[in-house]
Order: structure tokens, then C-alpha cells, then sequence
């Protein structure tokens, strides 16, 4: 593991679109009036004939990215994760989704972590929306490095990406030569008495979790689960397999994200318990960060309290 620092996941996405632009010229990216936010004011600056500020009219962007798409280049779209999957919605599925056109979206400020803007701007339905549009790649980086490798493999994607990149700093938890793939879950503890799959920030509470868990004799298995769609069945269903429950845990509503997808896995193929963490059918509101994980229940002790609850489930 790296030594630990905290980077925010959206620092990533502004630093890589710059490394992607110098080595090619073959994509443009847009933004909602955002970009010192989003962290595409870094490519503004060092590409600045390539970059597009459309103002706060997100659905208009994503009309001028698909229309440029069809010219046959990419294009990056950035705003908040409300604004980018929410105010778009309608533009992001006819415009983008339905041609099937190579335009990503780099969804910044998602879930209950962006603090004191408050519930209007904290997303945590934008999963469950992308899920719904046919051919939508969904990656929620968990940290850093990750977010990094991400965008360069959402780059060489064929067809519409949402990306979704956090407000807060996270600790950095892999090493540079970390191996992202698109689609594919990453074992990072093994254990056969449960299994805990996260996706974004709260990998890095899993692996704390994981951590309480085995002080207490309960071997947990921990999978990060960036690519939420397509969705790794093979090592959900093996993990279902070898322990026998599972626990999924996401800074988002439990409706229709990670633990929706991983349930129909389950269901459709191989039943076990499962017990999902997340945002329970509630608005956020407004606090700092940090308070507001603890808050809505996002922490490794949470995590363990569910661990616990879907073992005693696999027993009855």
C-alpha cells in the first residue's frame, strides 16, 4: 500500500485530462460554469483552444457534446453529479445515450460528502439513474490512483460513460501500480466469513472494517467494486459461494446503486443474504463532510454491524 494521504478523486480526473490532452488532440471537454470546482480549470488552462465553458445550462451542454460527438470526436462533460445525471437526465439519455456516443461524464461533488451545499446538491441517486440507460458505463473510483487509471480507460470505452468523482479528500489506498480494469471487482482481503463489497470512499472504510472485524475472529472478504456498470458477477457470485453473505456498501441511496446490482446478481443466480449500507430513502442536508458520514451511518463500524447482521442471516 502507498503511504497515506488524502487526495480528493476529482483532483485526479482535472490532472489526468491534462496528461490524456497532451498526448492526444482528438478530444474536447465542456463545462457548466464549473471548472474550478470539477477540476477541469486544468485543462482550460493548458488547452484552452480544446475546452468550453457552456455556462449553467448542463442540458444544453450535453446537447453540445452529443453534437460533436457525432463529428466523430470524444468529449468530457463536467458538473456536479445532481446537475450532471439530474437537471441532464432527459439530454444524457435521448442525446448521448440512445446514439450511443462517445461523451463522458465526469460527475464531480456525488454523494452525501459534499457538506454544507446541502441536499440539492448532494447526489446520491445518480447510480440508480444511469443505471437505467442502456450501454451506460457507471465508475466510481475509490481513491485517487484509481480515479487516475479510470479516466484513461473510460477514454478507450466505445460509447456513453459516467464517471463519478467525489468533493472530499479520501485516502490515497493503492500504489501506482495498481491494475484498473472496466468492469472488473478487485479482491483486496480475503476471508470466508462474509464479504463486504464497496465502491468510491467507502472502500477505504471496508478495509478499515476489515481490519475490526478480524480483532474480533470474523474473516471478512472485501472486494472494491469501481465499475458498478457492467458488474463483475463472476466475483460477486464467487464470493456468494465461498462465504456465504454479503454486504455492500456505497455513499448513495441503497435504492438502485451497487447494492440494487449486486442483489439481482445474487438473486438471479445464487441467493444468500445480503445487507446493504448506504443512504436509506432520505434527503442529506446541510453539515460538514466528514460529520455527515457519520451521520447517515457511512463508516468501517457501520460496516461492521452489518457484517455481523448478514452472517447471523446466512445461520437461520
Amino acid at each position: 500500500m502507498s503511504e497515506v494521504k488524502n487526495i480528493a478523486t476529482r483532483v485526479a480526473y482535472g490532472e489526468t485530462l491534462v496528461k490524456l490532452g497532451e498526448k492526444r488532440d482528438d478530444f474536447l471537454v465542456l463545462d457548466a460554469d464549473l471548472a474550478a470546482a470539477t477540476q477541469t480549470g486544468m485543462f482550460k488552462k493548458a488547452f484552452p483552444e480544446r475546452f468550453y465553458d457552456c455556462g449553467i445550462a448542463e442540458q444544453n451542454m450535453m446537447g453540445i457534446a452529443a453534437g460533436i460527438a457525432s463529428t466523430g470526436k470524444k468529449v468530457f462533460v463536467s458538473s456536479f453529479a445532481m446537475f450532471a445525471s439530474g437537471r441532464a437526465y432527459e439530454q444524457v439519455r435521448n442525446s448521448i445515450g440512445y446514439p450511443h456516443l462517445n461523451v463522458i461524464i465526469g460527475a464531480t461533488h456525488a454523494g452525501i460528502s459534499v457538506g454544507e451545499d446541502g441536499a440539492t446538491h448532494q447526489c446520491c441517486e445518480d447510480i440508480a439513474l444511469m443505471r437505467t440507460i442502456p450501454e451506460m458505463t457507471i465508475i466510481n473510483p475509490a481513491d485517487y490512483v484509481e480515479a487516475k487509471k479510470a479516466v484513461y480507460a473510460a477514454f478507450d470505452i466505445d460509447g456513453p460513460v459516467y464517471m463519478r468523482f467525489g468533493r472530499l479528500a479520501v485516502p490515497v489506498i493503492f500504489d501506482e501500480d495498481y491494475k484498473f480494469e472496466v468492469g472488473k471487482g478487485v479482491k483486496l482481503r480475503d476471508g470466508n466469513d462474509v464479504t463486504v463489497i464497496a465502491t468510491g470512499l467507502m472502500v477505504n472504510e471496508a478495509l478499515q472494517a476489515y481490519d475490526i472485524l478480524k480483532e474480533q475472529g470474523i474473516n471478512a472478504r472485501i472486494i472494491n467494486m469501481a465499475t458498478i456498470k457492467p458488474i463483475d458477477k463472476d466475483i460477486i457470485l464467487e464470493a456468494a459461494k465461498q462465504t456465504g453473505a454479503i454486504v455492500t456498501a456505497e455513499e448513495h441511496s441503497v435504492i438502485g446503486g451497487l447494492g440494487s446490482a449486486v442483489s439481482e446478481v445474487i438473486c438471479e443466480n445464487y441467493p444468500v443474504p445480503v445487507v446493504k449500507l448506504g443512504v436509506y430513502d432520505v434527503f442529506g442536508h446541510s453539515g460538514p463532510a466528514v460529520k455527515l458520514l457519520d451521520e447517515f451511518g457511512l463508516r468501517a463500524v457501520n460496516i461492521v454491524e452489518k457484517a455481523k447482521q448478514a452472517i447471523a442471516l446466512k445461520k437461520q
